[in-house]
């Protein structure tokens, strides 16, 4: 009875299911592939790519100009407060002035007005600046009060004949009076500052003692009698708002 209980036993036991070991894997699905996608990835990848060459090659054609920073007048000449650097894009058809040439733009005269931000040509400036048809250039040293404080060049001024002694004599005498009206008359009345010596110019310090020197340009049937005047020390200035000598 025994033997026949454990035979039963072993029996039950065969007919179990076996069970998978640890170390078996169930079969995963294949992958699905997406060549699309793929293509896709390396297309913008090569896109990112060009885009990058074509940045550097486009930065490494540009050029570096001067550029004025204020209008520079006929015949006038730039200094290092005038301008600034500008980066273009480099083309030989172009006669830039390029920023390592300032030194030599110094010594030259703008051959007509060159305005506010505009990137220097060659052809803009030469060695005789030259003066408009009609119009003179004369040059005045005045003495303080004779001219307004802050004058610029590029300023339109009026240029009146002041008499020597206007000042002085009886104030109660008439024919005092009226001769120093009658000395008082205008001579120019637009004028454009051609040269004003600048306080952030070397050797152009502005010092008090000292006569200021000022170059007008002015209508050439002008120019004589304000020459006189300024020979005799008969010159003052006076700003005039709103208006062009050009």
């Amino acid at each position: 009875m025994k033997i026949q209980e454990r035979t039963g036993a072993g029996a039950g036991r065969s007919a179990a299911p076996a069970q998978p070991s640890v170390g078996d894997r169930l079969p995963t699905p294949p992958r699905e592939r997406k060549p699309a996608l793929a293509a896709l990835a390396v297309l913008l990848i090569l896109v990112g790519a060009l885009g990058a060459t074509m940045l550097v090659l486009q930065v490494g054609d540009r050029v570096e100009v001067v550029k004025v920073t204020r209008d520079i007048q006929q015949g006038e000449s730039v200094t290092a407060d005038d301008v600034t650097s500008a980066l273009v894009a480099a083309d030989d058809s172009i006669n830039y002035v390029k920023w390592n040439q300032l030194s030599a733009l110094k010594n030259l005269k703008a051959r007509t007005t060159i305005y506010k931000d505009t990137v220097v040509m060659g052809q803009m400036f030469g060695e005789e600046g030259g003066v408009a048809a009609g119009k003179s250039t004369v040059g005045l040293s005045l003495k303080a009060g004779q001219y307004p404080t802050g004058l610029q060049r590029g300023d339109t001024v009026a240029a009146y004949r002041v008499s020597a002694d206007s000042g002085a004599g009886n104030s109660n005498s008439s024919s005092g009076s009226s001769s120093s009206a009658a000395g008082n008359s205008v001579i120019v009345d637009q004028a454009q500052v051609t040269y004003v010596p600048g306080a952030k110019s070397s050797g152009d310090e502005l010092v008090s003692s000292t006569n200021l020197a000022v170059t007008l340009t002015v209508d050439s049937d002008k120019a004589a009698d304000l020459a006189q005047a300024a020979s005799n020390g008969e010159v003052a200035l006076v700003l005039v708002s709103g208006k062009s000598g050009n």
